[in-house]
């Protein structure tokens, strides 16, 4: 019997339960892409051009200006990857990190928030998008912000001052709430149901991405980038999915998982057949609510139209529905 034992005790190890294995891979990631969001704000915050007494621009600090939007980038992409999480997690550092600036205004118009540098008030990846992109804003977007209440035109730093607040209050601002965010992050044990709807949540999150940029309200309008946080937010969910899939096969779900692959699949096609990081230009006289067929034909119209079947929960055969078809497979509870 003793020897029986030890023979037991020296055999395969017991099988992984595949829930736990999902949950497990999907905080590794989830950590990965923190430390990485963690890693590219500092940078932003350390490659802020010098405070020179008559700050910085695009046109006579070309160089660090450059470094500063490359670093920008990796930040916005490290985030995209994991917004469907956090923006459930973490809703009011989500806001602070992420939020545009219209949505931004509609809560602090009282007082207005006339210093574009300090880190109070309008704060985030898109204040700061919008001082590095101060150059270049599309001029549909600067008709569409002149009109909101408490607007202030955005603008390089013109003083030293401005450019220390820039990097020491807005960049800074910036680094804190997403350290914050990994901090509270690493004590956390997560469930199935808020880990599978980060990745549903992650679909809805690229549809109205896709309505804003009918408007001026677009996500990346600064730099023109929306289709960039596109791509990298379907990377994010993909990979969630990956963590998954075991557990939907093991059910019985094969069929299952290889139809939700290729949704993953088509959409990213979709995405990396465009050119560039912008999303195609939107049909003049674009009405949402009633485009025209040359409309619906366009770049733009096809792009939207394929992104908003994709997370439709009602279109059969799309992504979310299938999705939503594994979560009734795994007894995870759907969305509202």
């Amino acid at each position: 019997m003793a020897l029986a034992a030890l023979l037991a005790s020296c055999g395969d190890p017991a099988p992984v339960d595949p829930r736990s294995a999902a949950l497990a891979a999907v905080k590794s990631a989830l950590t990965a892409d923190l430390a990485a969001l963690v890693t590219a704000a500092r940078a932003v915050q350390a490659t802020a051009p010098a405070p020179d007494a008559d700050g910085w621009d695009a046109a006579r600090d070309p160089a660090a200006v450059a470094a500063q939007r490359a670093r920008w980038r990796e930040a916005r992409a490290a985030y995209e990857r994991i917004e469907g999480a956090l923006a459930v997690l973490f809703p009011s550092l989500d806001y602070s990190t992420d939020e545009r600036y219209d949505g931004q205004l509609v809560e602090i118009v009282a007082r207005r928030d006339d210093d574009l540098f300090d880190g109070e008030g309008v704060t985030g990846m898109h204040a700061i998008e919008r001082i590095l992109w101060a150059d270049a804003h599309p001029p549909r977007v600067v008709e569409f912000e002149r009109a909101l209440p408490g607007y202030v035109p955005a603008a390089f730093p013109a003083t030293a001052a401005q450019a220390a607040a820039y990097r020491d209050g807005l960049c800074a601002r910036l680094v804190r709430d997403v350290e914050q965010m990994q901090r509270e992050f690493a004590p956390l044990a997560l469930d199935s149901a808020a880990a599978f709807r980060g990745v549903i949540g992650s679909m809805q999150e690229q549809a109205e991405k896709v309505e804003s940029a009918a408007s001026a309200e677009e996500e990346s309008r600064y730099a023109q980038a929306t289709l960039f946080d596109l791509r990298n937010n379907l990377a994010g969910a993909q990979a969630a999915w990956g963590a998954f899939r075991p557990w939907v096969r093991s059910r019985g779900g094969a069929a299952l998982a290889e139809a939700i692959d290729a949704r993953f699949a088509a959409l990213a096609g979709r995405y990396a057949a465009i050119p560039g990081d912008a999303i195609p230009p939107v049909p003049e006289g674009w009405n949402p609510d009633a485009p025209t067929d040359e409309q619906l034909r366009s770049p733009f119209g096809q792009l939207r139209a394929f992104v908003l079947a994709e997370s439709d929960p009602a279109h059969d055969g799309g992504l979310v529905s299938e999705m939503n078809r594994a979560a009734d497979l795994l007894d995870i509870p759907r969305l509202p």
